[in-house]
C-alpha cells in the first residue's frame, strides 16, 4: 500500500491545527492520580503493596521527565469482604489498619474497594467500614448502589447507615470524605474514593487535574461550537501525551493500562467553577451552566484516547474554592447538581449536610442519584457529608487542606 501523502494546503491545515492546539494548551495540567489496581493476598499483602508502590514510583518519574508534575500514587484492590472473609472482625480490621500503616509509609493512597458489589451481599463490612472510616485514616472505600442489574435498595439504605454513623463517629464528620456510594462506576477509574478492582491481572490508570486547560479555553471562546472545538483540541494534546507515557509504562514493565479518565479534575483554586463561569459569565448555578456542563462533557468524550472512569465532569463542592464560595452564596444546590449530572458524569460530590441529617433523607438523595445513573445509565458517585453539631445557615469546620469550608444548606 502507497503512503498517503498530504497536499501542500492540506500539510498547512495540519500545521495551523498543531500549532493552535499547542497555544491553547499552553498550561500542562497535573496528573491527578496514578492508580494501580492488584489483588491482595492475606498472606503476602506488605510485599504485594511494596512492589506496586515501586511500579508506581517508576511511572512517576517517567511522567515527571515528560514534563508532568505527580500529585498522588494510589492503589485500589478488590473488594475488601474478599481478602476479609473468615477473620475475625478483630483481625480484618487489622489487617485493613495495617494496609493503612503500609500505604503512609510508602507514600500512596489506598481504596479497598465496595463493602458490598451485589444486593444481595452480606452486610457485615459496612460495620467493619464503620469501624475503620469512624478513625483518621488514608484508606478510601465505596459500596455499589447501582449496576447494570438495576438499583441496589439494600445496598444503598446501607450506604445511608453507614453515612450517618462515619458522620457522627468521626472528627468533623471528616471520615466521609473517603467514602462513595458508587452508581453505575466501573472498576479501573484512577478517582477516589470509588474506585475499585475486579480482580485478575494488574492494572493501572491515570487522571489528569485539568480544570485549568478549560478554563484557559472557556475565557477565550464563548461561542458553544467554537468552545467544544477548541477543548477537546486542548484535552487532546494533553490527554495523548499523557497517554503516550502511559502506553511506554506499560510496554516496559508488564502492568496493563487501563486508560485514562479524560474528566478534567479541579482542586482548590484551579477551579472548574471559575472555567464555566468565564464561559456563562455568571456565577455558577446561572443561565447557561448546564450548556457548559454538556459542552465539556462531549468535549471530553470525543477524545481519541483509551478511556476509563467518569469521562465526564466533576463538581466537586468542597474541593474547588469557587464552587465552595458559590454553594456558600446559594447560587446552586443538590438539585442544581443533579440537573447538571444528567448531560454529565458529576452525582453529588463533597456536599456538606446538617449533622441532624436523618438516615432516611440521605437514603433519599442517594435513591436519586442512583435512579439518576441508572436510567441514562452513566456513572455517578454520591460524597455527602453529614457535620456533626452544625445546622442548616452554619459554617462546615473540616480540617483537610483539600476542602474548602463553606456553609450547610439543607
Amino acid at each position: 500500500m502507497r503512503p498517503i501523502m498530504l497536499k501542500p494546503v492540506m500539510r498547512t491545515a495540519a500545521l495551523l491545527i498543531s500549532f493552535t492546539a499547542l497555544a491553547i494548551a499552553s498550561e500542562s495540567p497535573k496528573v491527578r492520580a496514578i492508580t494501580a489496581f492488584v489483588d491482595i493476598d492475606t498472606k503476602s499483602y506488605a510485599a504485594q503493596l511494596e512492589s506496586t508502590a515501586k511500579f508506581l514510583n517508576a511511572a512517576r518519574e517517567a511522567y515527571i521527565k515528560a514534563g508532568f508534575e505527580v500529585e498522588t500514587i494510589r492503589i485500589a484492590t478488590q473488594p475488601f469482604p474478599q481478602y476479609t472473609r473468615g477473620l475475625s472482625r478483630a483481625d480484618a480490621l487489622k489487617l485493613l489498619r495495617d494496609i493503612d500503616a503500609i500505604s503512609a509509609r510508602l507514600n500512596f493512597s489506598p481504596a479497598i474497594g465496595p463493602a458490598m458489589q451485589f444486593d444481595s451481599d452480606d452486610i457485615s463490612p459496612v460495620d467493619l467500614l464503620a469501624d475503620l472510616l469512624s478513625q483518621p485514616s488514608r484508606i478510601n472505600a465505596t459500596l455499589i448502589t447501582a449496576a447494570d442489574d438495576g438499583i441496589h435498595w439494600k445496598s444503598l439504605n446501607q450506604a445511608a447507615r453507614l453515612i450517618k454513623a462515619i458522620g457522627e463517629r468521626s472528627a468533623h464528620g471528616q471520615g466521609n470524605f473517603n467514602f462513595a456510594a458508587a452508581a453505575m462506576i466501573k472498576p479501573y477509574g484512577p478517582f477516589f474514593p470509588a474506585s475499585y478492582h475486579l480482580g485478575g491481572s494488574h492494572h493501572f490508570a491515570v487522571g489528569l487535574e485539568a480544570a485549568n486547560v478549560v478554563t484557559e479555553v472557556f475565557t477565550k471562546n464563548h461561542d458553544p461550537v467554537t468552545a467544544e472545538k477548541a477543548l477537546a483540541d486542548a484535552l487532546t494534546f494533553h490527554l495523548q501525551k499523557a497517554e503516550a507515557v502511559a502506553t511506554a509504562v506499560a510496554k516496559s514493565s508488564g502492568w496493563t493500562y487501563a486508560g485514562i479518565d479524560p474528566t478534567p479534575a479541579p482542586l482548590g483554586e484551579v477551579s472548574i467553577g471559575r472555567a464555566i463561569e468565564a464561559f456563562t459569565g455568571s456565577p455558577f448555578g446561572g443561565s447557561g451552566t448546564m450548556t457548559a456542563a454538556a459542552i465539556i462533557t462531549r468535549a471530553v468524550q470525543s477524545i481519541a484516547i483509551h478511556r476509563t472512569g467518569y469521562s465526564g465532569l466533576m463538581i466537586p463542592v468542597m474541593e474547588d474554592a469557587v464552587l465552595g464560595r458559590r454553594w456558600a452564596q446559594n447560587t446552586y444546590n443538590t438539585d442544581s447538581l443533579l440537573a447538571y449530572s444528567s448531560v454529565c458524569a458529576a452525582g453529588l460530590d463533597t456536599v456538606p449536610l446538617p449533622g441532624d441529617v436523618t438516615e432516611a433523607r440521605i437514603a433519599q438523595i442517594l435513591s436519586d442519584v442512583a435512579t439518576l445513573a441508572f436510567k441514562w445509565k452513566k456513572p455517578l458517585a454520591a460524597r455527602l457529608l453529614p457535620v456533626p453539631g452544625r445546622k442548616a445557615g452554619e459554617q462546615t469546620e473540616f480540617n483537610d487542606p483539600r476542602m474548602a469550608n463553606t456553609t450547610i444548606h439543607n
